[in-house]
């Protein structure tokens, strides 16, 4: 394939995101120019880009809690929302932590960033999906990333033992799946997005099944909408967790936590 000049010039490339629809065309050029040497590279990335898949599938990571975390394609791309899901974890985790645990974990980049703040004795990420398995052990350890749908995947020595467990559920709509940006719709999996019915089929079944595996005083965290925190929180009491929601205006989100309560 030939590649003019004009078409890997910074000017150019800006003309071709921009045309394409990009509203941070010059900023995605310059990460383009930084991470692509070779001119057939970076023109083909550039109409991957510009045909709509995420820039950090693009580039194949993604900046988060600062880090740089691997991403690839069709795998959930963290958010920066997601960052207040870490900080709440940090917050609610004991002095010393034992087991930290990532559920849907996707990247893995949860538990990387736990990981680096925590620095717990134990730390584990499970997804059900391979290509986001696969993807998270180009970030954390690959023992440490498990393939199974939610608990059944962890190892079964953990029951009992997890001070924090953070689980980025999808909580998305089913009917509202066709309003997200094409960035999420066409270039992620659907299970990583899709919620069910009312976005908290995923958290309900997070919920039930953590108490069985929290130490005493350990607590589990979602990421949900500001409209269904509440719900959520309900949720996390019927399962007999003290149940907490925060709010983000900066991030744009709500976390929602359940604490096993430490007996008397």
């Amino acid at each position: 394939m030939q590649v003019s000049q004009s078409s890997t010039s910074r000017d150019g490339i800006v003309s071709r995101l921009r045309a394409a629809g990009c509203v941070f065309a010059e900023e995605e050029a310059d990460l383009l120019l930084a991470e692509c040497g070779r001119p057939k590279v970076l023109a083909a990335r550039v109409e991957q880009r510009a045909a709509g898949m995420p820039l950090e599938q693009v580039l194949g990571w993604a900046e988060f809690c600062g880090l740089r975390v691997a991403v690839a394609p069709g795998v959930f791309v963290p958010r920066r929302r997601t960052e207040f899901l870490v900080q709440r974890a940090a917050d609610l985790a004991p002095a010393r932590s034992g087991a930290v645990v990532d559920l849907c974990c996707g990247s893995g980049a949860v538990a990387a960033a736990l990981g680096k703040l925590l620095a717990p004795t134990e730390l584990h990420a499970a997804d059900v999906d391979p290509a986001a398995v696969a993807c998270a052990r180009k970030n954390l350890p690959a023992a440490q990333v498990h393939e199974g749908d939610l608990f059944e995947a962890l190892p079964s020595g953990l029951r009992g033992r997890v001070d924090v467990l953070a689980a980025n559920v999808p909580y998305v709509p089913t009917q509202e799946i066709a309003l997200l940006p094409a960035e999420a719709r066409l270039h992620e999996a659907a299970w990583a997005l899709d919620g069910g019915a009312d976005g908290l089929a995923v958290m309900r079944r997070v919920a039930a099944g953590a108490p069985e595996w929290l130490a005493p005083g350990g607590s589990v965290l979602v990421e949900t909408s500001e409209r269904q925190a509440e719900t959520a929180s309900g949720v996390f009491e019927s399962c007999g967790l003290a149940a907490a929601v925060t709010y983000s205006p900066e991030h744009g989100s709500a976390v929602v936590s359940g604490t096993r309560e430490t007996p008397a």
